[in-house]
């Protein structure tokens, strides 16, 4: 499996706090079937100020220190942007990393607030669709607005996104409300990834091997290949294009 969101890079946002804990996080999704982690630490304006200079040292070192334990798991990195007004500038100045390429369009993981569906978000995906930039929204099972109007499920894909749903999600671990949300998405074929979005090695661990196989189970291997495994795996492979 590709895991596409996580927050393994230790000290640098709100997920590992140790090298230590880092490791033991990239244990857990060898043991979960996961071959491949893309570090996507938050970039969020104001609250964790990460740059790409930043996100590449913390990257570096967690990979040395993968590459030391001998793991059969190979890493690569990228950000969950939050959404802010500055996000054209970042664009411009060529400082937003990318997770891979969808259709030859760079994927970008495009964070909303889990509060809301802020004001304006579909002039910015237009904006950025028009710019030749595939968003990717993570974790929209998991926000309150969507939750409470599932419809902008199909409004956020009808604008043009793709959507990641937490592999925590469909194994119940936000909750009975979040879980049957990721499930009618699933059932319904609104979602094109799942990834762990693991922040530590016990509250927020990798789900992937589970939740994989509850998607199996509940409609078929194919589907969850699809989502665990194919498409991550197009659209990480695409980054050396």
């Amino acid at each position: 499996m590709i895991d596409v969101h996580s927050h393994i890079i230790p000290g640098i946002d709100d997920g590992s706090r140790s090298m230590e804990m880092s490791l033991t996080m990239a244990r857990q999704s060898v043991d979960a079937g996961v071959t491949h982690v893309v570090c996507t630490p938050h970039i969020h304006w104001g609250v964790f100020d990460n740059t790409r200079a930043d996100i590449e040292d913390g990257f570096n070192k967690l990979n040395d220190a993968v590459a030391k334990e001998n793991l059969p798991l190979t890493l690569s990195w990228a950000g969950e942007v939050r959404i802010k007004e500055i996000i054209p500038q970042w664009l411009a100045e060529n400082a937003l990393p990318f997770v891979g390429k969808w259709k030859g369009k760079p994927v970008l993981l495009l964070e909303m607030p889990h509060s809301h569906v802020p004001a304006g978000l579909d002039q910015l995906l237009r904006w950025l669709i028009a710019s030749g930039i595939q968003p990717l929204i993570p974790h929209p099972e998991r926000n309150r607005d969507v939750l409470n109007t599932p419809d902008k499920i199909q409004w956020l894909r009808n604008l043009g996104c793709l959507l990641q749903v937490t592999a925590g999600a469909i194994t119940g671990r936000f909750g009975d409300k979040v879980q049957a949300l990721s499930a009618k998405m699933i059932d319904a074929d609104q979602v094109d990834i799942v990834a762990s979005d693991m922040h530590d090695d016990v509250r927020r661990p990798n789900d992937m091997g589970e939740a994989y196989t509850v998607v199996k189970q509940r409609i078929s291997k194919e589907r969850a290949d699809k989502l665990f495994t194919q498409t991550p795996g197009k659209i990480v492979a695409a980054q050396s294009e």
